[in-house]
């Protein structure tokens, strides 16, 4: 018991020594205070859970066609944009592969001024992806707002913020690059199956989506704990965290796809057997 309590003692002051605030980062938008960024999430979660399906029960769903064409087309967009920082930024590659566990002190560092900066607008992205949930609501789509959309959605918006508050570890850098490339299939997919069923029945590919979302969680699981094994130079306490929060999303995606893809297969099968014995 001794012992447990002082590896929670440790690990707490670890992450106070970790916690360092930016005079320049709370002058952004939203980042001043927790109170914002808890309102907005707070008040998305009463309306997708509470209120947008109560006014949207008697109402006719909202044709939304043209608002998620525009949408989408922005959110590739802006997510290719995020990965182009990356190969925009003097030195970064080089840096992340020469110093990507021991990282160089702050004034010799080229990569942390656009790493703060790179995590405000990945995290102002988190806010403007809450509008996922809502369009479901405004187009009478409840059964699509599950448990993981609410908790992805929800989750990312707040340990975003937190991260860029007070830890801005590098190790975000590989984790928002290859979200950012996910989100470009992803909202690629959306853009072309948004533009009707002319389009839609070319649409093959919507389970690799999935597949592609549990391998990034895999890759960054891997790298994290990679992290931890060799004892890198960051900050610890954002590499658990991390570490366990891509274990959660692995398990939520991967009961997600047992559930659409797998378990549909076998209730079209069974009703194939189904119809062949009762024409015998």
């Amino acid at each position: 018991m001794t012992g447990l309590l002082h590896l929670v003692k440790n690990n707490y002051h670890q992450i106070l020594n970790e916690t360092i605030e930016d005079p320049i980062v709370d002058s952004w938008p939203l980042m001043g205070s927790p109170w914002p960024v808890l309102s907005i999430v707070g008040f998305y979660l009463y309306f997708v859970l509470k209120l947008g399906p109560r006014l949207m029960e008697r109402k006719p769903a909202f044709d939304l066609k043209y608002v998620m064409i525009l949408y989408n087309f922005y959110q590739v967009a802006f997510s290719s944009w995020m990965c182009y920082r990356l190969f925009k930024t003097d030195k970064a590659i080089d840096y992340l592969i020469n110093h990507g566990c021991q990282p160089l002190p702050d004034t010799l560092n080229p990569v942390q001024d656009p790493l703060r900066e790179a995590a405000w607008f990945y995290f102002m992205s988190k806010i403007i992806e809450l509008l996922d949930t809502i369009f479901f609501v405004l187009r009478k789509k409840q059964s699509q707002v599950t448990f993981l959309h609410v908790y992805h959605h929800s989750n990312l918006a707040v340990s975003t913020w937190a991260y860029l508050k007070y830890v801005k570890g590098e190790q975000g850098i590989l984790i928002g690059f290859l979200n950012s490339f996910v989100h470009v299939v992803m909202y690629g997919y959306y853009l072309l199956a948004s533009l009707g069923p002319s389009v839609q029945k070319y649409l093959w590919w919507k389970k690799y989506i999935t597949k592609l979302q549990l391998g990034q969680f895999i890759i960054f699981i891997v790298y994290l704990l990679t992290l931890l094994a060799y004892d890198c130079k960051l900050p610890k306490a954002l590499t658990v965290y991390m570490t366990l929060n891509c274990f959660i999303f692995l398990y939520l995606f991967s009961d997600f796809y047992r559930k659409a893809y797998f378990n549909s297969k076998r209730i079209v099968e069974r009703d194939l057997l189904h119809q062949k014995h009762k024409s015998t």
